[in-house]
C-alpha cells in the first residue's frame, strides 16, 4: 500500500473538493466564526467504529470530533506553533479530555503537525458553505 505525505493528502482532498463542491465552496468559502483552544488526536482504537453521525472512523481522513458544531460542518484548523492548517469536515462529537476544543483524525493531525506532540494550541475557523 502507498503511504501518502501529508502534503500530497492535502492536494488530493483538495481536487475531491474541487470535483465535488459548487466552486464557491471550493474555495472553502467565508470564515463564520473563530475560536482558539488546545487540540488532539484520535485514531487508533476509534478506526472502524461508528461516529457520533453515524458513519465509519477513517482515523486517515481529514475530519474531526467537536462538542456542538453541526455534523458536516468544515473548519480550517491551524496549529499555531507549526502554521500547517487544514480544512477537515466535522463527523464525532467529543473531545471529552478537559481543556480541548477540538479533536481531529490522524490524517488531520498528521497534514498540521500534530502527530507528535500529541496536543497543541490551534485557531479553527468555522467556514460558510457559500
Amino acid at each position: 500500500m502507498i503511504k501518502l505525505t501529508a502534503t500530497l493528502r492535502t492536494l488530493l482532498t483538495a481536487s475531491c473538493l474541487l470535483a465535488t463542491a459548487p466552486l464557491a465552496s471550493a474555495h472553502s468559502g467565508s470564515v463564520t466564526k473563530t475560536f482558539e483552544g488546545a487540540a488532539s488526536w484520535y485514531g487508533p482504537g476509534f478506526h472502524g467504529r461508528q461516529t457520533a453521525n453515524g458513519e465509519i472512523y477513517d482515523m486517515n481522513s481529514l475530519t474531526a470530533a467537536h462538542p456542538s458544531l453541526p455534523f458536516g460542518t468544515r473548519v480550517r484548523v491551524t496549529n499555531e506553533a507549526t502554521n500547517e492548517s487544514a480544512v477537515v469536515r466535522i463527523n464525532d462529537r467529543g473531545p471529552y479530555a478537559k481543556g480541548r476544543i477540538i479533536d481531529l483524525s490522524k490524517g488531520a493531525a498528521e497534514d498540521i503537525g500534530l502527530l507528535s506532540s500529541g496536543v497543541a494550541r490551534v485557531t479553527v475557523e468555522v467556514l460558510s458553505n457559500a
